[in-house]
């Protein structure tokens, strides 16, 4: 069994760390994570400069690019094999409803998935950081039922752990994603320099958060469990757009 770790956090950040501790012993593990945190990459590819690839002193490789890169550059020119699967994470912070459009952590395992291999993209929801070792557990969990019982096909799954011991975890529910207001506006102030500079705003709060969405599993305990798909297209806009343009 061969797994890639990745994230966007950065291949120091504790998540990692945590992430592979937990994993160890299922198969051959490499770590290929960014050089610095990446968070907010989404799905970016470094094409204006060449990447580099070090190894630190505990092992973990890292890149100067994005979670992106990092897995494009194992499986596509790193790697002697193919991996059996990708697990991006552990991301510091939640990635819920239209945060995982944005993400570095779940863009990480979304390039796995393009590439044909099964990957999962695993957060620990919320910013106190306090159980990275419950989120572990549920990616160890996950990972040993994939090699108990392979999937016919690649699956993407996005998978977000509540903050607490692994005792207090209500469960696991399968879900949809929800939905966020809009964010929240920039914050506008001035620098050292006197010169106007501009910081993104938080995210919006959930707007839709009902039953089934990951959300509403979260909020109750449970760990929650999207599988993703790329096709981007409306389908239900299809007929329109023919008419309108006929």
């Amino acid at each position: 069994m061969r797994i890639l770790l990745s994230n966007d956090d950065g291949y120091l950040a504790p998540g990692m760390i945590h992430l592979a501790e937990a994993l160890s012993g299922l198969g051959e593990i490499v770590v290929v994570a960014p050089e610095q945190n990446r968070s907010g990459a989404s799905n970016s590819l470094t094409l204006d400069r060449p990447l580099s690839l070090r190894q630190a002193e505990n092992g973990f490789y890292f890149v100067n690019g994005t979670p992106t890169d990092c897995v494009h550059l194992a499986v596509t020119g790193m790697l002697e094999h193919l991996p059996d699967m990708v697990v991006s994470g552990i991301n510091f912070g939640p990635n819920m409803g239209d945060d995982t459009l944005y993400s570095g952590t779940v863009a990480a395992a979304t390039e796995a998935y393009l590439l044909g291999i099964p990957a999962l993209a695993i957060s620990l929801a919320s910013y106190d950081g306090l159980n990275f070792p419950t989120a572990g557990k549920i990616a160890r969990q996950l990972v040993e039922r994939f090699i108990a019982f392979p999937p016919s096909e690649a699956m993407l799954l996005n998978v977000n752990v509540p903050d607490v011991p692994f005792a207090e975890l209500a469960g696991t529910k399968v879900t949809r994603l929800g939905k966020r207001h809009k964010a929240e506006p920039v914050i506008k102030m001035l620098s050292p320099r006197r010169e106007t500079v501009y910081w993104v705003g938080a995210a919006g709060p959930a707007q839709d958060a009902g039953e089934g969405t990951d959300f509403h599993a979260l909020e109750q305990g449970f760990v929650s469990i999207t599988p993703l798909q790329i096709d981007l297209t409306h389908q239900q806009q299809l007929a329109t757009v023919r008419a309108w343009l006929a």
